[in-house]
């Protein structure tokens, strides 16, 4: 039953990547008229408007269209000759290539130094005096406690125009500095960003793995000589090495599917991610249509863009637990 729940929305999606609904449209003559001095002046005009049913309602029509809806949100024949020609300006104006540089990007990079940074954290944590602990467990997981957009908008105001950091280094470097003018800066600050807000949560998992620790195994090694990188490269990571893979799969899912940086940091204009664009497509148009179509199949792609990414944790967690037996 929980099976048929959880794969319920995914065929769903699935099916209605393949097909189009449209309204259908019918062609009206419209006479518009205007007072004149002694007549009115009137002309007749056809126009294209949506069919309405008995209830006023817009009606429309749903036809299959196989592979379509993929080709028109990922546009091959551009991409293979952009590609082709070397020319990046050109694939980058593809809004799902533009996005797919930016979400993989963002998710390799943060990666790292989310593992890094939430390792330093519990180390530090590990190593507090029991009065100060609680506290410094406290601060530390404050980013991680704060909503996601609450905390994009904080950072943004942090940085944008004259917000107190902006304003510090260009008082530090004696120049103005604009880090909303260009993509690349825009994309650190999100990187930032992310690993601010989870670096606490790969901590707290982190801290009880390190208190799972064999403590005799720590002082053989302090005995033999062995430094505190040493200890920790050969005895701690490979201890939490189960731990670091689960952040890992927890990170991968997360970062690709980014999408409050987008909206907090109005990057429309410069960065957008998979999920940004998937919401994009959902978004009505003039004429209130909405590409459901389109936006379905960038939600497949984007779902086989993660598990793309999970095969090699999931294939070492495999490897694991088979050896484990």
């Amino acid at each position: 039953m929980m099976l048929l729940f959880i794969a319920f929305p995914l065929v769903s999606v699935f099916k209605q990547s393949f097909y189009i609904t449209q309204p259908i449209y019918e062609t009206v003559e419209i006479e518009t008229c205007t007072p004149g001095f002694l007549t009115q002046t009137c002309v007749t005009e056809q126009v294209s408007q949506p069919k309405l049913d008995d209830d006023g309602k817009i009606i429309t029509r749903t036809e299959y269209v196989g592979l379509q809806s993929y080709r028109n949100v990922l546009e091959p024949e551009r991409a293979w000759r952009a590609i082709s020609d070397g020319s990046w300006n050109v694939l980058s104006t593809i809004n799902f290539w533009k996005a797919l540089r930016f979400t993989l990007t963002f998710t390799l990079i943060t990666l790292p130094l989310v593992i890094g940074c939430g390792l330093g954290i519990a180390v530090l944590i590990n190593n507090a005096t029991q009065r100060i602990k609680g506290p410094v467990i406290f601060i530390s997981l404050l980013p991680f406690i704060i909503t996601p957009l609450i905390g994009v908008l904080s950072i943004n105001w942090l940085f944008r125009g004259d917000g107190i950091l902006t304003a510090t280094l260009e008082w530090w470097l004696q120049r103005d500095i604009a880090l909303f003018a260009q993509a690349w800066t825009i994309e650190v600050l999100m990187m930032l960003y992310r690993v601010w807000h989870v670096a606490p949560f790969a901590a707290i998992v982190f801290y009880a793995g390190l208190q799972t620790v064999n403590q005799d195994s720590l002082e053989s090694a302090v005995i033999d000589g062995a430094t505190r990188w040493q200890r920790l490269k050969y005895i701690v990571i490979p201890h939490l090495m189960p731990l670091i893979i689960f952040v890992s799969m927890i990170h991968l899912m997360d970062a690709f599917r980014t999408f409050e940086e987008i909206v907090g940091f109005s990057s429309q204009g410069y960065v957008i991610s998979l999920q940004w664009l998937t919401y994009d497509f959902l978004v009505p148009d003039q004429a209130g249509n909405r590409s459901i179509s389109r936006a379905s199949a960038s939600a497949m792609l984007t779902m086989i863009g993660i598990i793309a990414l999970l095969i090699f944790p999931l294939r070492r967690t495999w490897r694991d637990h088979k050896g484990g037996h």
